[in-house]
């Protein structure tokens, strides 16, 4: 037991949660005092343990499912008996004893006694029946999971649930109701299912073959740029903790600065003591500032949704800092922090961005030069001295010219510029990219694809 659960806490390692060597001796005492049969407490003893944020439980689950699955038991043939190849090698009870409505049916009654022991013996049958799996095949869980559900008629299935849990003349608070537990009852049977398939590859493929081929990023090291509608939702849901999380950090880490600069009169004072050698260094209070921020931010493209989610967190840290500015840029640029002042929820700012910010001004296509040049002609007056300005973009400038002069302009109008690229480093001076002449204006240029990246450069403002 203790290798497999170092397995599996390597293998949460690899995923990216943050395990420590503590946390595993805590989980491998924890499951000294559990009943390890009792599947469901194995289970919430290692999440105490081992998962600290809850969009890590995801991940968890899915690692779980393949190290801990009930494994299928061959049984020892008898001293007498010839060995002989047979499809029925396991203890499992052939799936051909029922007919496919009986089956359903009993898995329909399963679901509406919340009986998750026969709901999992009917998942057993019917990945047995029909999701038709090959041993060595290299077909992913999903198919089979996609296969047995149709044969099954989940969304008939679902209609009847509902059915069953509305009683007559019910209010439309109590069909809410009845609507949700069929939800409910149908995932348990998505998970009932895709827990068997997984059992069943793993017993084919190894634990640590199906770990690999089923390894998903977490939320914060997905690349924005490649994410699919699912993960963008996953991030924007992502970004309200987060940004709660940062703001605390950011307000603790201010609090700890105990020292200010040196006080040259009371530490000369102070040494009068020791004969004027200055033993005791003496320090002024200390006057934290909060930075004020400039934000400018390419909304052309697939640039955008790396745009928006920087804009969405700069704005929930909106406390943490003593202004944020914010602008959009195409061929255009505009300024668009009333948006945010006049909308409670910045995701609903965001939103309006795209159909009030007067970002184009030309053919719609990226121009930085054209950009940096209407923006030191508008704004480059109203820039503070003490303002840090962040550039978000790929710099993919379509062949326009640069006009690095504009740039150059203002950046010496605020105290420090840094550019967050969407892209890998490797493409950053490839085809029609300016980065590299404005690069030289900048404090840092920083590859910036994941919210883990965007959370350590924030930490890093302040």
């Amino acid at each position: 037991m203790l290798d497999l659960l170092g397995g599996f806490i390597a293998e949460l390692r690899t995923a990216g949660l943050p395990v420590s060597l503590g946390e595993h001796v805590d989980a491998a005492r924890a499951l000294e005092s559990i009943d390890l049969g009792d599947r469901e407490l194995f289970r919430a003893a290692l999440r105490a343990t081992l998962v600290k944020r809850g969009e890590h439980l995801a991940a968890f689950d899915r690692l779980f499912t393949l190290y801990f699955a009930p494994r299928l038991a061959t049984p020892e043939p008898e001293p007498d008996d010839e060995p002989h190849v047979t499809a029925a090698t396991t203890t499992r009870a052939p799936a051909g004893g029922q007919s496919s409505g009986e089956l359903r049916d009993e898995m329909l009654a399963a679901m509406m006694a919340n009986d998750g022991a026969g709901l999992q013996a009917g998942a057993r049958q019917a990945v047995d029946r029909y999701a038709g799996i090959e041993k060595g095949r290299p077909v992913g869980a999903a198919y089979y999971l996609y296969r047995t559900l149709r044969h099954l008629d989940v969304d008939g299935l679902a209609s009847e649930l509902e059915a069953a849990f509305t009683p007559e003349n019910a209010s439309p608070l109590e069909a809410r109701l009845a609507h949700d537990q069929a939800v409910e009852a149908i995932d348990g049977l998505r998970d009932a299912l895709e827990q068997e398939i997984l059992s069943q590859l793993v017993d084919d493929r190894g634990v640590e073959a199906m770990a690999e081929a089923t390894r998903r990023p977490l939320p914060e090291d997905v690349d924005v740029m490649q994410a699919n509608r699912e993960e963008l939702a996953n991030l924007e849901k992502a970004l309200v903790p987060l940004g709660r999380k940062l703001a605390a950090r950011l307000a603790q880490k201010r609090r700890k600065r105990r020292r200010g600069p040196v006080d040259v009169r009371r530490t000369i004072r102070e040494s009068l003591s020791t004969g004027g050698v200055p033993l005791d260094i003496r320090f002024r209070p200390p006057h934290p500032v909060k930075p004020d921020i400039v934000v400018m931010a390419d909304m052309s493209g697939s640039v955008a949704s790396f745009a928006r989610f920087t804009l969405l967190l700069v704005h929930a840290l909106n406390d943490e800092f003593t202004r944020v500015r914010s602008f959009v840029f195409v061929d255009g640029v505009d300024e668009v922090s009333h948006l945010f002042e006049a909308c409670d929820d910045p995701t609903e700012a965001a939103d309006r961005i795209a159909n009030e910010a007067n970002m184009v001004v030309a053919d719609g296509h990226s121009d930085y030069g054209r950009v940096v040049e209407q923006f030191a002609d508008r704004y480059l007056a109203t820039l503070q001295p003490r303002s840090t300005l962040l550039i978000l973009g790929d710099a993919r400038n379509n062949y326009h010219l640069a006009r690095s002069e504009a740039f150059a302009a203002i950046t010496r109008r605020v105290k420090r510029v840094y550019w967050l690229n969407p892209e890998p480093q490797g493409y950053w001076r490839s085809g029609d990219s300016v980065l590299g002449e404005y690069a030289p204006y900048c404090d840092d240029v920083l590859e910036c694809r994941t919210l883990r990246q965007l959370e350590t450069f924030v930490m890093g403002l302040s």
